[in-house]
């Protein structure tokens, strides 16, 4: 049997740890600044803006990561949907 290299056991442990979580973000655009802007509802302070969508997504996914280092989210309301409505 092969002895593995020393940092093997603690990059193994660390992958374990770690994993994916997906998260619901609405996305509008001011019309007035040109800006995204994003947020994750019910998600306190997960908030972010951006020139383009692609740069929001990045903007989002750094903004997550630190508050998920701090602690756990407490939702305080999920998203749900949309709806289009209709008005005579």
């Amino acid at each position: 049997m092969q002895k593995k290299p020393a940092h093997y056991a603690r990059v193994s442990s660390v992958m374990i740890k770690q994993h994916n979580r997906t998260f619901t973000a609405v996305v509008e655009k001011d019309h007035e600044t040109g800006l995204f802007v994003g947020y994750i509802p019910g998600f306190l302070g997960a908030h972010s803006q951006a020139t383009s969508q692609d740069e929001l997504r990045a903007n989002l996914v750094e903004v997550v990561s630190m508050l998920l280092e701090d602690s756990e989210p407490i939702f305080e309301s999920a998203f749900v949907g949309t709806q289009s409505i209709t008005v005579a």
